[in-house]
């Protein structure tokens, strides 16, 4: 063999050996980041958004999950930009919120300020059993909540029919407004059809409030609540290798989030023990549910808030912010708006304050952010 052949047969061997090299890299580039197998000083995130502690049944945990922490710097312009353009939030640190499994809180009762209420005036004490089977095979008049509740015999207090209870009194209600329009006159009529039929089964009369007057209201209610809605979404979007489920949850439960319900999402737990979740993260269900999520390439995810859902003290809209800005540096992302613009720290800053006005306008109408009122309203 000559020495051009010898010469040759290695330069084809170099280029086979660079066409597989490449291939392998842009291959590596493109498969989804995965989860690692551990995390130091932490969970590991299953793909479907379960977190497991690196640590032996009964063993005390070594780790602590970090949540998004409350700065005051937070308050001012931020002093930096993700990819030059979106605001990076101050550094992540611990902080020392336990959040547990909680009880849901009791449903909130019947009220003035949101309800047309309907006083029933039964002859005598009625058991709750008699009241638990005259109760409407349905508890919603058209789009809108209908209830009945009863003032307790011995402690005066009104609730929700119990078994083994005697009531005093009863009364019927149903929502003036939520989020599927005003109680309208139809809807007024089914109430008063549907309270009097209850009412006759257990021996009360009824004094139903003026038609006009309460659908006036309702209407009233219905256009402060349209003016006054609020529902805050980021998207973290993947800059160049695209994400798995488990790396998204992995890094995400360093944050504190948790297992939502729903496949593909995870939540920000409240404090206090009934509150909605704080933030919500949400992906592709299906990636979630697929035989190997690791394989599942998702390329963006969203965080959102329901403004009027959360306290203003838990200062949802900082962590929110900050929360996006953790992740994107985490996963190597940018924050974006749903239409892909990217959001800047001016643009946050804009929907800071007026979040704040917004927080103002429902405590001055007795509807604060994470009432129960306005959890039923905007809902």
């Amino acid at each position: 063999m000559s020495s051009l052949q010898i010469s040759l047969a290695i330069i084809g061997g170099l280029v086979l050996a660079g066409v597989v090299a490449y291939n392998a890299w842009v291959t590596r580039r493109s498969a989804p980041r995965t989860a690692s197998e551990r995390l130091p000083q932490d969970g590991a995130a299953a793909a479907d958004g379960r977190v497991f502690q690196d640590t032996q049944p009964g063993a005390p945990a070594t780790g602590e999950r970090i949540d998004p922490v409350l700065d005051d710097s937070m308050h001012g312009p931020a002093d930096g930009a993700v990819d030059g353009a979106v605001a990076r939030a101050p550094a992540v640190v611990p902080v020392t919120l336990n959040h547990v499994v909680q009880a849901p809180e009791k449903r909130p009762g019947l009220d003035a300020l949101i309800d047309v209420i309907a006083p029933l005036l039964p002859e005598g004490p009625v058991s709750g059993e008699a009241l638990l089977a005259a109760l409407p095979g349905t508890r919603r008049v058209g789009s809108k909540p209908f209830a009945v509740e009863g003032q307790h015999e011995a402690t005066g207090e009104w609730e929700a029919p119990r078994p083994g209870q005697r009531y005093t009194a009863l009364q019927a209600g149903v929502q003036l407004a939520n989020r599927s329009g005003a109680l309208n006159d139809i809807e007024f009529s089914e109430f008063v059809v549907k309270a009097q039929a209850f009412a006759d089964a257990v021996g009360a009369a009824p004094d139903f409030p003026d038609m006009r007057a309460e659908v006036a209201r309702a209407r009233e209610l219905d256009h402060f609540a349209s003016g006054h809605d609020a529902q805050l979404g980021f998207t973290l979007r993947a800059r160049r290798a695209a994400w798995s489920p488990g790396y998204v949850a992995q890094h995400a439960a360093r944050l504190g989030f948790v297992a939502g319900v729903l496949p593909g999402r995870m939540v920000l737990p409240g404090s206090e023990a009934g509150q909605a979740p704080i933030l919500s993260l949400s992906f592709d269900p299906q990636a979630a549910m697929a035989d190997d999520p690791e394989q599942s390439a998702l390329r963006e995810v969203a965080l959102s808030l329901e403004v009027t859902h959360v306290p203003r003290s838990e200062q949802p809209f900082v962590r929110l912010r900050q929360a996006a800005a953790a992740l994107a540096e985490a996963m190597d992302g940018v924050v974006t708006d749903d239409a892909g613009q990217l959001l800047n720290a001016d643009t946050m800053d804009r929907i800071g304050a007026d979040l704040e006005g917004l927080y103002d306008a429902l405590d001055s109408h007795d509807l604060s952010a994470g009432s129960a009122q306005a959890r039923r309203l905007f809902s």
